[in-house]
């Protein structure tokens, strides 16, 4: 048996008569660019997230607004960047990040000329919540929290140090469609949410898409100005923009996938439970979903410090595994400039030589997971 370490063909094939329906009523619409499906999808995905009608986030910052406005653009990368553009994040400001998360994250304010301020993660690959403050100064202007792996930290804690210290709140919430703190969605808590619909995302397009959710009707509007060109109206330029919009195929695509979002969560989380009650090997360390979260398991990370020798077994098998993420951004080459060591961030260097994925994706047959977990427990 051959099990590759992820499979979007699957997932395709489940819904492919309403794919192709989506494609071909784009295709013969005439209109592929910012038209009525991305206007459709923008208000669906607002309303999804508005799934609880807690949403008690915003209010400390001078927003009661409990609705939630959405803006599609081209990229993850490009939601984070651009949303923090229109905050006003820029050259003197710092933000405060972990440590062992994806570069684009991290890109998101660099590109803006802001300086990130790495915080290790916690035992869960969440921002450890207790080194955050201590790291705050009159730099400080914004913490991201990245949902990462589909995991979610204590969103009650980030929102209360982001009001004591007047702060902004930036979720990188790439890996993390529909997850929950409490029943609300993350995404919803801070100044903006911050979403890819990269193909492999629980919510994936079928090529680059992103989009920017928040409780502030005029972010959003900023953000659709400066997505085309800086202009709302044909001809007449408001500030200098950039081209990131969300094109009308991969949005129709989108509304598809949003449409079975709680059937293929549902799917993920049972094969993410059933490798926690059968995975057994004392050399791996599973994640926990901390109480009070719903997780959406984007991946299933284990750890193993023989994660070198664990991934020439599986190959061995061939059981496909991915590494998510082997060098930390602090010790990226473009990061250079930053000038942190390695042994900095002792713990996010750890986890950067013993983390690794393993198969997860909707589709996954009950013999393939057997397999994988046979397979794992042997090694």
């Amino acid at each position: 048996m051959r099990i590759l370490a992820n499979r979007m063909d699957l997932g395709f094939q489940k819904y492919q008569a309403e794919y192709e329906e989506a494609v071909m009523r784009v295709l013969r619409s005439g209109w592929y660019i910012m038209g009525k499906e991305m206007k459709a999808f923008e208000s669906e995905f607002a309303s999804f997230n508005e799934v609880s009608r807690y949403l008690h986030s915003m209010r400390w910052n001078g927003s009661g607004n409990e609705s939630i406005f959405c803006a599609g653009v081209a990229s993850g990368l490009d939601a984070l960047w651009i949303g923090m553009k229109v905050l006003g994040i820029g050259p003197g400001d710092d933000f405060i990040v972990q440590g062992n998360t994806y570069i684009a994250s991290v890109m998101g304010g660099t590109i803006n000329g802001a300086r990130p301020i790495f915080i290790e993660p916690d035992v869960n690959y969440q921002i450890d919540l207790n080194k955050i403050e201590e790291s705050i100064t009159s730099h400080t202007k914004a913490i991201m929290v990245v949902h990462l792996y589909g995991m979610v930290c204590n969103m009650d804690k980030v929102v209360d140090i982001c009001k004591r210290h007047h702060l902004y709140l930036i979720e990188d919430c790439a890996q993390a469609h529909g997850a929950m703190w409490n029943e609300q969605r993350v995404g919803t808590f801070g100044n903006i949410g911050c979403f890819s619909f990269y193909p492999t995302k629980n919510i994936g397009a079928f090529g680059d898409a992103g989009a920017v959710i928040s409780h502030d009707p005029d972010i959003i509007h900023k953000i659709e100005v400066f997505r085309n060109y800086g202009s709302q109206e044909h001809y007449k330029n408001e500030v200098v923009g950039a081209n990131s919009r969300l094109d009308e195929m991969q949005a129709a695509l989108l509304r598809v996938k949003l449409k079975h979002f709680n059937d293929l969560t549902d799917e993920r989380r049972k094969l993410a439970k059933r490798y926690d009650d059968e995975l057994k090997n004392p050399k791996l360390i599973k994640p926990v979903e901390e109480q009070g979260s719903y997780a959406v398991y984007h991946q299933y990370v284990v750890r193993c410090r023989d994660r070198e020798k664990l991934i020439d077994f599986l190959q061995s098998k061939n059981i496909g595994v991915n590494i998510h993420y082997p060098i930390p951004p602090h010790l990226q080459e473009a990061y250079k400039y930053l000038g942190h060591k390695k042994g900095e961030y002792p713990i996010t260097e750890r986890y950067a030589q013993e983390v690794l994925s393993i198969p997860i994706y909707n589709g996954m047959c009950e013999a393939e997971q057997s397999y994988v977990i046979d397979a794992l427990n042997a090694f």
